[in-house]
């Protein structure tokens, strides 16, 4: 099994590297090689019972190591992440012996991260959508982490050709754009709410820095922009509820909607997690709530996922009732620092 272990890291080194975090991959890679039994986190790494891609067991000790280089307790570590280089296997292996105890609480949950660059493309389909629906919008988010996309309307935007946002924003997000601007109409979000089954609260250091530390190391410009956002977060703190994704958004499309304001179901990188049967429940409760849309109470779906099998690049799609109109509006860079558009006359 240690060497399935060995393999996994190495795949997401690869993945790191084509995704231009040649830091990252450079750790995940001399891990792949290097790991033993000498510490009890090397021990729980290389017996592990579960599958170590989905469960994310590499992004695991990855944001572990991180997040020691970023406490600058042990400064030959933190000069290894700041410089890039160095003697990557005689480093981390003195640093899995040494701070083994620190670094073995962080294989007992799988990352969770809050990629605000895709609020790129989310906007842009939110655009869309308020052009189209006329009116102003309830927005619900599923799978929210620490909510700091359902402030995507307090972000700055460059978009081709389109500007918008306040100029005062502390995110401010140009990705590589294709196409045509987009063509919608800035959103007015009158309420805001989201799930996760382990909600964070980035108002607290510690869960700020746990954050910060799933992002890698090497990309400073995302790391600035996560910084950002959580600023944006504590100031405009958003409502992120604990629960089951299903049985929220069950909840939520049943609460009575008010003439004259659209409802929007938004996710992001969400899908791929929820078993099957949690999946179809969600799009039950979203079927259910088309079929009672009209004109004067409208629903859509914005979603930012990937074409199973495939995990890239993220399709863009936006689906309307009552009309029953079906967008595929983008594909877009996981992260979304490239979107190419095709537009709201693209359907699905």
């Amino acid at each position: 099994m240690s060497e399935a272990i060995r393999n996994a890291f190495r795949q997401q080194a690869s993945t790191c590297r084509a995704m231009h975090s040649p830091l990252t991959a450079n750790i995940l890679e001399t891990l792949a090689e290097t790991l033993d039994h000498n510490s009890r986190t090397g021990a729980r790494i290389l017996d592990w019972q579960g599958e170590p891609m989905s469960d994310a067991l590499k992004l695991r000790i990855a944001g572990g190591l991180h997040a020691l280089a970023r406490s600058q307790q042990d400064g030959e570590l933190s000069e290894l992440y700041h410089a890039g280089t160095g003697n990557f296997a005689a480093t981390l292996g003195r640093v899995l012996i040494e701070w083994d105890d620190w670094l073995y609480p962080w294989l007992d949950n799988p990352p969770q991260t809050n990629e605000v660059g895709r609020s790129a493309a989310l906007m842009a389909g939110l655009m869309v959508a308020a052009k189209r629906l006329a009116m102003p919008i309830e927005l619900i988010e599923l799978g929210s982490s620490a909510g700091l996309n359902l402030n995507l309307d307090r972000f700055h935007y460059v978009l081709g050709n389109y500007y918008g946002g306040p100029a005062d924003g502390l995110v401010h997000l140009k990705p590589d754009w294709h196409g045509a601007a987009p063509d919608g109409i800035w959103p007015q979000i009158v309420s805001r709410r989201g799930v996760d089954q382990n909600p964070l609260d980035v108002g607290k250091d510690d869960i700020a820095a746990r954050l910060l530390a799933y992002c890698w190391a090497d990309q400073r410009e995302r790391l600035a922009r996560l910084q950002a956002a959580i600023e944006t977060a504590r100031l405009y703190p958003p409502v992120v509820d604990a629960g089951d994704a299903a049985e929220w958004i069950e909840f939520q499309l049943r609460e009575h909607q008010h003439e004259g304001i659209a409802r929007i179901v938004m996710h992001s990188v969400f899908w791929q997690y929820p078993p099957r049967e949690v999946q179809q429940r969600i799009e039950k409760a979203i079927n259910q709530a088309a079929a009672t849309a009209s004109s004067k109470r409208p629903l859509a779906w914005l979603r930012f996922e990937p074409d199973p099998p495939a995990v890239s690049p993220m399709q863009l799609r936006l689906d309307l009732w009552p009309t029953g109109e079906k967008l595929h509006l983008a594909t877009c860079h996981p992260h979304g620092s490239s979107i190419n558009w095709f537009g709201a006359e693209n359907p699905a």
